[in-house]
């Protein structure tokens, strides 16, 4: 078996995978749901209901705010008691819906049987159709990054799609919600899957999985040989050597085609590939074959002075504060909540941030962990530029960030910073390498697109 990986930068973070062969548990449900309207990149949604009106799980609340944005569905059923502002996982605060929760009454039009749906059975199925139920039903990338799916299955003239590549990596420390998923849904996630191949009209498909998931590797590999084996589908299981950020899109790419893509705007289609997340494949299948609109998702609750760390299935919504509640409650002492993991999760100043598309994991570093080393200066080991999985210079980035040269910034190439975090990680003198890089790049890309809007 032939391991494969990217071949620029990388580190190796200590895993602590502790919830790793925890079995996913159903969240309760929240007594008052809060559902933030930017929960993708792109346009915030625009509410289509009011305070006083009654919802069930699966009514819309808000629809696409434009081209590149996503509708939301509530995820309870109640009244919505306020349109508001509320703080969301950016530290900012931001318009959202506020659901007073009133018993669990789900829209009819959502099949909740769980009888396996597969394409064979749906000819009426069209790539249109496919990508015309995924937009409607709001679903985004769940590894992260939120961008709206159906949109990079319908990739621009001049790109031409090869194959579908699902992102089973996760590499990031403490997550293992997509593994969890992996072990308790591979034949929707497979359907999901087949569903994405044939919306982006492709006969080739790729898992990628890190080889420490082995019963991952072997259960998904004896249900593709079972499901595809008289397919003209081609699903290969690829597995991965351990190595940060291999979740990466383009780190993803390289690694499993041994394709690199090119600096922005260049995206993965540009060079052949589709990259969804194995989350996202799961809300497809549900999306497309159950008629269920994206509103719960799996989420890792994790921390090593946690009493109980878990995996949930939650309803979006939901606030954190919650969560930690059902893992025994936030420890004693120092800690530092992230939504999401160490490497790229954000901290948070409050618990009671929601559950949105994008929340991977909660987790709470405690401890040293929590606490930031004093920065010393740069003693100029280049450590950052051998670890950088782009190929970029980040303890230059950072200079030309804090004494604001976005010129040359920009000339450096700080656009194309996946902000992993692989730099500040390695970094012998605690330099605030990626908090620099990414409020550069911020500063940057705005540039640019004032730039672009005056031509």
């Amino acid at each position: 078996m032939k391991i494969k990986t990217f071949r620029i930068g990388g580190i190796h973070p200590e895993e602590n995978k502790l919830t790793h062969e925890v079995p996913t548990q159903v969240a309760e449900l929240p007594k008052q749901a809060v559902f933030p309207l930017s929960q993708h990149i792109g346009a915030p949604a625009k509410p289509v209901v009011q305070k006083g009106d009654h919802v069930k799980v699966g009514t819309l609340i808000a629809e696409a705010g434009g081209f590149v944005s996503a509708p939301i569905y509530s995820s309870v059923s109640g009244t919505v008691v306020k349109i508001d502002t509320v703080i969301d996982a950016t530290g900012y605060r931001k318009p959202a819906i506020i659901i007073n929760v009133e018993g669990d009454e789900w829209e009819e039009s959502i099949d909740r049987s769980e009888q396996l749906e597969t394409v064979d059975r749906h000819p009426e199925l069209t790539p249109e159709e496919i990508i015309e139920r995924i937009k409607v039903a709001g679903i985004t990338g769940m590894g992260g990054a939120g961008f709206p799916t159906f949109i990079k299955l319908t990739p621009p003239p001049t790109a031409k799609a090869e194959c579908v590549i699902i992102n089973a990596v996760e590499c990031e420390p403490y997550i293992t919600a997509d593994y969890r998923q992996m072990m308790e849904k591979a034949d929707e996630i497979l359907v999901g899957l087949e569903l994405l191949m044939k919306a982006a009209k492709v006969n080739r498909g790729y898992i990628g999985i890190e080889t420490n998931k082995p019963a991952a590797i072997t259960l998904l590999s004896q249900k593709c040989a079972e499901r595809f084996c008289h397919s003209d589908y081609q699903v290969e299981v690829v597995p991965l050597k351990q190595r940060y950020p291999q979740g990466g899109e383009k780190q993803l790419v390289d690694a499993v085609i041994r394709r690199q893509v090119p600096a922005p705007p260049a995206i993965p289609v540009n060079v052949g590939a589709i990259v969804q997340n194995v989350g996202t494949a799961f809300a497809v299948y549900e999306a497309v074959m159950k008629h269920k609109p994206l509103f719960e998702r799996y989420t890792t609750v994790t921390g090593k002075l946690l009493q109980h760390p878990g995996n949930f299935l939650v309803r979006m919504g939901t606030p954190m504060q919650q969560l930690i509640d059902a893992c025994g409650g936030m420890p004693e002492g120092d800690n530092k909540l992230l939504a999401g993991g160490p490497m790229m999760g954000k901290a948070l100043t409050s618990t009671e941030v929601p559950i949105c598309k994008g929340t991977n994991s909660v987790t709470i570093l405690s401890g040293d962990d929590a606490r930031r080393k004093e920065p010393e200066p740069c003693i100029r080991c280049a450590k950052c530029v051998g670890v950088c999985p782009m190929g970029l210079e980040p303890y230059l980035l950072s200079k030309l960030s804090h004494h604001q040269l976005w010129e040359r910034a920009e000339h450096e190439d700080i656009v194309s910073c996946i902000e992993c975090g692989s730099c500040q990680f390695t970094c012998p003198a605690h330099r605030p390498l990626l908090d620099e890089i990414r409020q550069g790049k911020q500063t940057v890309m705005s540039i640019i697109r004032n730039r672009n809007t005056k031509k």
